[in-house]
C-alpha cells in the first residue's frame, strides 16, 4: 500500500512538474501583471497621502461638474440685485451713502421678501442717512456680512443683531478654485453663520424646516431629510485640504441659468415686478469688476465673457444648494470611505495590467485603452449624477501606467524570446520560416522545439553540374563571389514566387512552396506547384544573362538542374536544443532530390528542370512538358514517372 502511494504521489509530481513547465510563460507574464499590479498601487496611493494626485482629481472635478446637463430652470426663489459698473457712475460715488442702500431695502421690503441677504460691508457710517440705514438693518428679516476674522478683518454692522449677521469668506482650494462651502465656523466670540446658511434657515423657517441634529451623528446639522456630513480631509479627490469648521462640498448651478437678476438702479426706480420680490430671498451684492469680488470656480473655463465669478453669484449659489437639499430636489455629495476607494484604484490597476497582458497589437491595446478609459470615466460621470464623487484621474493614471509596464515588458520579453527563436534557427532560414517559428514561439520555448506539421507542398532542389571542376579553377575568394552572385538570382526568384529557401547547399539551395503553412486546399497546392515550375524557368531565363555577364568577365558559365515533386511533407525543429534547424522532410523531398541528380549526363540545355507527374497533375496544362518515362532513382524501390519542363505553353 505505502509503495503504491509513493508511486503515485511520484506521478503526481511529476505531472504537475510538467504542467508548470509547459504554462511556466504565462506564470511568468500573470507574475509581472501581479507585481506591476502592486507597485503601481502603492506608487499611487503613497502619492494621494502626500497631496501630489490632488490637482488632476480637481480637474477632474471641474470636468464632470461642466458635463451634467444644465438646469431647465433658473431658481425661483432667489433675486439677485447687482450693484454694477452702470450703478456706481450713477452714484458718482463709493461705498454709497447709507441712504441710498437703506432706500433699496425699503423698496424691498414693500415687496414682501421672505429674507434680504446684503452682501456689502456697512461697519462704518457713510452719511448721509446713517440713521435710516440702522433701521433698515434691524428689521427681523435682514441678513449682514462680516469677515471669519472679526480682529483683522470687517465686521458686521453695529446695528446688525448677532442672530442676523453672516460671514461671506470663501474657502480657496490651493487652484485658486472655489469648491466648497463652509456652513459654521468658530472664532474667538464663538460659532459664527455663513451668510449662505443664515439666508437658507430664514427661508425655510417659514416653510417648517429648521435646523436639527442628525440621529446618525448629533454632531451633523439636518436640514429636512438632508444631512450635512462635512467634508474630512480625504474625501472625494480631496487630500489635504484643511477641515477646520463645518464644510460641504458645492453643488454648482449653471451660472448663466442660476438666478433673475436686476440692477441697484432698476430697484431704485422701481422698475422691478412685484412677484420677483415677494415670498423670495433676495441678495444683494456687488458684479462690478472694478469691485474685485471675483473668483474662479469650476465653470470658469466655459465662460466666455469673464474667467471669474462675482461673490455675491457664488452666495448664491451657496443658498440654491442649501434649499435644494432641505427640499429634496437635489441631493448633497457623498463619498466612498477611504478603503472602498483604495480598492476602487487597486481594482483599475488590475485591469490595466490585464489589458496589457492579454493585448499585445499596437491597434487592440489602443482598442483596450480607449475602451478602459470610456468605461472608468463612464462610471464616474454616472457615479456623479448621483451626487458621488469617486477618484477618476488615480485609476485612470494606473491603469494607463500598469498598461505601459506591462506592455513594455512583454515587449522586451517578445525581443529576448525572438533572438532565441533565431540562435535556435541558425543561420540560413529564410523569413517565412523564421515568421513561423516567431508563431509558435510559445510551444518553441515551453518544450525546445517545434512539433512536426503535416502538408502537403511542393520541394523544389538545384545543383550545379561539374561544380567541383569549375570551383578548381577559380581562387576561393572569387570562387565565394562567383557563387553569392548565383545564389542571390536563385533566392530572389524563390521568394518573388512566394517560395521558401530551406537551407543552402553549396552551389545550390533547397526550396519549398506551400511551407511553412498548411494547404488543405487543392487549388492553393496547384498554385504552389505551378508557382516552382514558374520560378524554375525564370530562373532558366535568368542563367542565360549570368553566363553572357561571366563570359564578359572571363568567369565561367554554367549548367544547372533542378529536380521539382509535389507530395506530403512534414515540416518542423530537427536537432537538439544546442542546434536546431527548421527541417523539411518525408519521400517527397528525397524524391525531389533524386529528380534533381537523376541521369546527369542527359542535360538538353543549360538548365534542366524534371517534376514527377504528382506535380504535373496539379500544372493545368500551362507548361510544355516531355516525358522521359518511367526512371528508377536512386534509393527509391519504385519507379517514378519524370517529365522534363520545356518551357511555358502559354504565356500572357
Amino acid at each position: 500500500m505505502k509503495k503504491r502511494f509513493g508511486l503515485w504521489s511520484k506521478t503526481l509530481i511529476f505531472k504537475l512538474a510538467q504542467k508548470v513547465r509547459v504554462f511556466w510563460p504565462d506564470l511568468v507574464n500573470a507574475r509581472v501583471v501581479v507585481l506591476a499590479t502592486i507597485s503601481v498601487t502603492t506608487t499611487l496611493l503613497g502619492l494621494r497621502y502626500l497631496g501630489q494626485l490632488e490637482p488632476l482629481e480637481l480637474l477632474a472635478y471641474d470636468h464632470l461638474v461642466r458635463l451634467r446637463s444644465p438646469e431647465t430652470e433658473s431658481d425661483p426663489r432667489l433675486l439677485l440685485v447687482n450693484i454694477t459698473e452702470e450703478d456706481i457712475r450713477l452714484q458718482a460715488s463709493w461705498p454709497f451713502p447709507d441712504r441710498t442702500i437703506a432706500k433699496v431695502l425699503h423698496q424691498l421690503q414693500a415687496l414682501e421678501p421672505v429674507v434680504i441677504g446684503l452682501d456689502v460691508y456697512r461697519d462704518i457710517p457713510v452719511e448721509p442717512g446713517h440713521a435710516e440705514l440702522v433701521t433698515q438693518l434691524q428689521q427681523p428679516n435682514v441678513v449682514t456680512v462680516q469677515s471669519m476674522d472679526t480682529f483683522r478683518g470687517t465686521p458686521a454692522p453695529p446695528a446688525s443683531p448677532p442672530e442676523q449677521v453672516g460671514f461671506t469668506s470663501l474657502l480657496i482650494d490651493p487652484d485658486d478654485v472655489v469648491r466648497r462651502n463652509l456652513l459654521f465656523t468658530r472664532n474667538e466670540e464663538g460659532i459664527l453663520y455663513s451668510f449662505s446658511l443664515r439666508l437658507a434657515i430664514a427661508y425655510l423657517k417659514e416653510r417648517g424646516i429648521s435646523p436639527q441634529p442628525s440621529q446618525q451623528n448629533p454632531d451633523y446639522l439636518q436640514l429636512g431629510k438632508s444631512v450635512f456630513v462635512p467634508l474630512q480631509e480625504n474625501s472625494g479627490g480631496y487630500e489635504s485640504i484643511e477641515t477646520e469648521g463645518y464644510q460641504i462640498l458645492l453643488n454648482y448651478r449653471r451660472p448663466e441659468n442660476l438666478v433673475r437678476q436686476v440692477s441697484l438702479s432698476q430697484v431704485l426706480e422701481g422698475q422691478i415686478e412685484p412677484s420677483w420680490v415677494k415670498d423670495k430671498i433676495v441678495i444683494i451684492g456687488s458684479t462690478a469688476p472694478s469691485l474685485k469680488d471675483l473668483f474662479v470656480t469650476p465653470y470658469s473655463p466655459i465662460l466666455q465673457e469673464h474667467y471669474e465669478i462675482p461673490g455675491v453669484i457664488v452666495h448664491a449659489q451657496m443658498v440654491s444648494q442649501l434649499l435644494d437639499a432641505a427640499t429634496g430636489e437635489r441631493a448633497l455629495f457623498w463619498f466612498w470611505s477611504e478603503s472602498k476607494e483604495r480598492l476602487w484604484i487597486l481594482g483599475w490597476v488590475l485591469i490595466g495590467g490585464i489589458v496589457g497582458w492579454v493585448f499585445r497589437h499596437p491597434l487592440t491595446v489602443t482598442l483596450g485603452v480607449s475602451t478602459g478609459l470610456l468605461i472608468l470615466g463612464g462610471s464616474c460621470f454616472y457615479i456623479f449624477t448621483l451626487a458621488g464623487w469617486v477618484p477618476m484621474a488615480s485609476p485612470g493614471l494606473g491603469f494607463l501606467i500598469t498598461i505601459g509596464i506591462v506592455v513594455t515588458f512583454q515587449s522586451h520579453q517578445d525581443h529576448e524570446q525572438q533572438q532565441m527563436v533565431m540562435k535556435l534557427l541558425g543561420q540560413n532560414t529564410s523569413p517565412q520560416i523564421a515568421d513561423a517559428l516567431w508563431q509558435g514561439r510559445d510551444y518553441l520555448l515551453k518544450s525546445g522545439k517545434l512539433p512536426g506539421v503535416s502538408l502537403t507542398g511542393t520541394m523544389f532542389f538545384t545543383d550545379v553540374k561539374n561544380f567541383s571542376t569549375i570551383s578548381e579553377r577559380m581562387t576561393p575568394e572569387i570562387l565565394l563571389e562567383w557563387l553569392n552572385e548565383l545564389l542571390q538570382v536563385l533566392t530572389h526568384e524563390v521568394l518573388a514566387h512566394q517560395g521558401i529557401v530551406n537551407k543552402f547547399t553549396g552551389d545550390g539551395l533547397i526550396a519549398a512552396f506551400g511551407v511553412p503553412t498548411p494547404q488543405q486546399d487543392q487549388q492553393q497546392i496547384a498554385a504552389d506547384a505551378q508557382a516552382a515550375v514558374s520560378c524554375a524557368l525564370v530562373i532558366s531565363d535568368r542563367l542565360k544573362e549570368l553566363n553572357q555577364s561571366w563570359l564578359q568577365r572571363d568567369l565561367p558559365s554554367i549548367q544547372m538542374r533542378i529536380g521539382i515533386f509535389t507530395g506530403a511533407l512534414v515540416a518542423g525543429s530537427v536537432g537538439g536544443k544546442d542546434r536546431l534547424e527548421y527541417g523539411i522532410i518525408g519521400d517527397s523531398v528525397n524524391i525531389a532530390s533524386r529528380l534533381e541528380s537523376c541521369e546527369k549526363d542527359r542535360q538538353p540545355c543549360d538548365c534542366r528542370i524534371l517534376i514527377g507527374y504528382e506535380t504535373l497533375v496539379h500544372l493545368q496544362e500551362q507548361f510544355e512538358v516531355e516525358s522521359w518515362g518511367w526512371l528508377a532513382l536512386k534509393g527509391k524501390e519504385q519507379m517514378v514517372d519524370v517529365y522534363r519542363v520545356v518551357g511555358w505553353r502559354c504565356r500572357e
